[in-house]
């Protein structure tokens, strides 16, 4: 597929190494909380793919995986606030130790809109891990368990974030140049 305008990847913001460390200490948190305890990580596609792979590989309790494809952006660099769930899960939440991993949590209306939709089917816990936050963005409050790293209000590409679908393959997280 060609790129759809004149937007590529610009300055790298993450490299692959400081990804892989930060997400092996993801892992190590997360192991240690769920101890004892068997865990179902529900991805949300398509962005968190290659996190959530990364991650379930190092994560040292029993693991179950799902999906679920939500839209809230189409192909724009800002959440339209409309939220389509596209794909819903195929395993039964209730009584199961739930953790969301996300690739990126930006005005928090999507994974608001999720959390309570996942929440209604009963879990005996819920949480959240996302690769990235962006704080300054942040409309609605949100608990999150796990943040990857922190950014500031650019919109990002690699390691599975995508612009229309392209970039989701860069092994680094870098800012989108030509973006609006």
């Amino acid at each position: 597929m060609s790129r759809p305008d004149d937007t590529r990847p610009g300055e790298i913001l993450i490299p692959e190494e400081q990804l892989q460390t930060r997400v092996t200490e993801l892992a190590a948190e997360i192991s240690r909380d769920y101890a004892g305890r068997r865990l179902l990580l529900v991805g949300v596609l398509k962005g968190a793919v290659p996190f959530m792979a990364d991650l379930i590989r190092r994560i040292d309790v029993p693991c179950e995986l799902d999906f679920m494809a939500v839209s809230s952006y189409g192909s724009t660099t800002h959440s339209s606030g409309v939220v389509r769930i596209l794909k819903d899960l195929d395993m039964p939440l209730a009584g199961r130790d739930v953790l969301v991993v996300e690739d990126v949590i930006d005005s928090g209306l999507t994974l608001s809109y999720l959390m309570k939709s996942l929440a209604a089917r009963e879990p005996a816990s819920l949480a959240i891990c996302t690769l990235l936050a962006k704080p300054g963005r942040r409309r609605l409050a949100l608990d999150v368990s796990y943040v990857g790293f922190e950014l500031p209000d650019v919109f990002v590409v690699g390691y599975g974030l995508d612009h229309d679908e392209c970039f989701r393959n860069l092994p680094h997280i870098a800012e989108l140049d030509g973006s609006e």
